[in-house]
């Protein structure tokens, strides 16, 4: 019976990547793997592998840890291993962003992912870490979007171990031999995900034994309550293009949740994360109450949302200090033929 078990845990990492590809993958993609060198993303990349995906392994080298020099290394070691493709991003972090180092740190990757030549990006997100970021998210006042987080499919991002749970991949990974590397910041509670992480769904679980699936579930659910509003925002929107600047005049013949809505629905289009429901809402007060002679400005991670007469323009944040300021330098490794 034992062995039994194992069997079906360790298998169902294959059998959960196997179906979200033929969901959504073409036969003939090519898929690459975010490798962090952590447990999550080693099982990813092995499974895409040992299914005879064409894939290959992308990691951002963030510079932040003394041990990003040995992840990097360890990275480029078992796609050499395993023939897999390598390439190796080296990005400035952003120091001191409003929204925090890990915000920036996000961002910094995810400007390198746009530029990895391959037709999807699989991102080793698991089950727990969608019920992490639901409840991380909520705490900080986000929105329905930021309730619905990491959703299957997002543009060619893609996450194909998202019904899985930690201990399914962990399970996968023991079976099989395989290695990784722990990076010391998770464990740091100064992080307030890792605190989520650590103390509070742990201590949550002790009480309510099913309240990892429930979360991520309900994560499901806002996922596609988030789906219908940018369709309303589309609507809303009718001949204008889905694009600043933004006609003043289209939102106040809108209500104001509706409005609010349009804004955002912009915003994530720009790939410019939003702090708080609540700052949304104070930012579109702002707009559409100022004097026409003012031009309040609300800054938005990298970019700068201001009022221009009778538009709303997005621009660059002036700052030296920011990730776009830093194109990455890009490393490509193949392995011998």
């Amino acid at each position: 019976m034992g062995a039994t078990r194992k069997s079906l845990s360790t298998d169902a990492v294959a059998v959960a990547v196997d179906d979200c590809l033929a969901r959504h993958v073409g036969k003939g993609d090519q898929v690459a793997v975010a490798l962090s060198g952590g447990l999550d993303s080693v099982v990813l990349l092995h499974a895409l592998n040992a299914l005879g995906r064409q894939v290959s392994a992308v990691h951002v080298h963030h510079g932040l840890s003394r041990n990003a020099d040995r992840w990097a290394a360890f990275c480029r070691e078992i796609c050499q291993a395993w023939a897999v493709p390598f390439s190796l991003y080296r990005v400035e972090v952003e120091r001191g962003s409003d929204d925090g180092l890990e915000a920036a740190a996000r961002r910094a990757r995810h400007a390198c992912y746009r530029d990895v030549p391959a037709d999807w990006i699989g991102l080793a997100h698991h089950r727990d870490d969608r019920a992490e970021t639901m409840l991380f998210n909520i705490l900080r006042g986000a929105g329905v979007q930021g309730a619905g987080a990491m959703p299957e499919r997002n543009g060619r991002l893609l996450r194909p171990m998202l019904d899985l749970g930690r201990s399914e991949i962990a399970a996968y990974a023991q079976s099989r031999g395989l290695r990784w590397i722990e990076d010391e910041s998770n464990r740091d509670l100064r992080f307030s995900r890792n605190f989520l992480r650590h103390d509070v769904l742990p201590a949550i679980g002790q009480r309510f034994p099913a309240a990892g699936k429930r979360l991520a579930r309900a994560a499901a659910r806002f996922a596609e309550a988030a789906s219908l509003l940018d369709d309303l925002a589309e609507l809303d929107l009718g001949d204008h293009p889905p694009a600043f600047p933004l006609s003043l005049e289209l939102l106040q013949q809108l209500p104001e949740p509706r409005a609010r809505n349009i804004l955002r629905f912009l915003l994530a289009r720009h790939q410019i994360g939003i702090p708080s429901e609540q700052r949304l809402t104070e930012a579109l007060r702002q707009f559409m109450t100022a004097a026409a002679d003012r031009h309040p400005a609300v800054v938005f991670g990298t970019a700068t949302l201001r009022r221009q007469g009778r538009f709303l323009a997005l621009a660059a944040r002036n700052e030296p200090a920011t990730p776009a300021a830093f194109p990455p330098e890009v490393e490509r490794v193949r392995p011998p033929t």
